[in-house]
């Protein structure tokens, strides 16, 4: 569901060149399977989704960006404890 004060979302790409993500397609700009973008909504690693206009949820591909780096930061530190 969209909030009050967003931005109509048009093809993954707001007017200021923010580009969105649906769960498939950020699951393809990291090389993942969808189910990890699901786990990173369901560990908190991804919040705050918004909606396209066909009520799917949606990234910015910062978000993206973030999350990614973030999982990958937790691994190389589980590399190093064990």
């Amino acid at each position: 569901m969209s909030r009050p004060g967003d931005r109509a979302l048009h093809e993954g790409r707001e007017a200021d060149g923010i580009i969105w993500f649906t769960i498939r397609q950020a699951a393809a700009f990291v090389g993942y399977d969808r189910q990890t973008i699901y786990s990173w909504e369901r560990r908190g690693i991804l919040t705050d989704p918004r909606t396209d206009e066909h009520g799917r949820r949606v990234y910015s591909q910062q978000q993206i960006s973030d999350a990614y780096k973030a999982t990958q930061a937790h691994a190389e530190a589980s590399r190093r404890a064990a």
